[in-house]
């Protein structure tokens, strides 16, 4: 970790009544480490949007009835076996699942399995997640 450096920022009073708020709501010990927390948050989305190696959980909320849904989205999983490093399916009530993927890549490939799996008929929701590896982070 570098040297701690500090700086002073300007702010409306409303948006640091907001802000502190949210400190609160989120249980920071103070409003440096929410900073911090939102620059890193910045900067992990910005290197998502680049070609950098990415990690994504797609979370898929689906039907089992419906007709070869499962064994669709088994089969898109398969196509993906080296991108796609875990898997969970959680049975929610007597007709809906909840299966959350792993997949590790460039971040386009995890974007582009993401919407493949999210695009199968029957799929009623689905959600991709990005992040990175953290190596870069401080």
């Amino acid at each position: 970790m570098g040297k701690t450096v500090r700086f002073g920022i300007s702010l409306d009073e409303k948006l640091l009544v907001d802000f502190d708020q949210l400190i609160d709501r989120k249980r920071y010990t103070n409003r440096s480490e929410a900073i911090r927390d939102l620059i890193r948050a910045s900067l992990v989305e910005n290197k998502c949007e680049s070609e950098e190696k990415a990690i994504g959980t797609v979370t898929l909320i689906y039907n089992h009835h419906v007709r070869d849904l499962s064994d669709k989205l088994t089969e898109h999983q398969h196509g993906h076996h080296d991108r796609i490093i875990s898997s969970l399916h959680v049975h929610l009530d007597a007709h809906n699942c909840l299966e959350v993927l792993v997949v590790r890549g460039a971040a386009h490939e995890v974007k582009q399995i993401a919407d493949e799996l999210i695009g199968v008929k029957g799929v009623k929701h689905g959600k991709l997640v990005m992040t990175t590896t953290g190596e870069d982070l401080a």
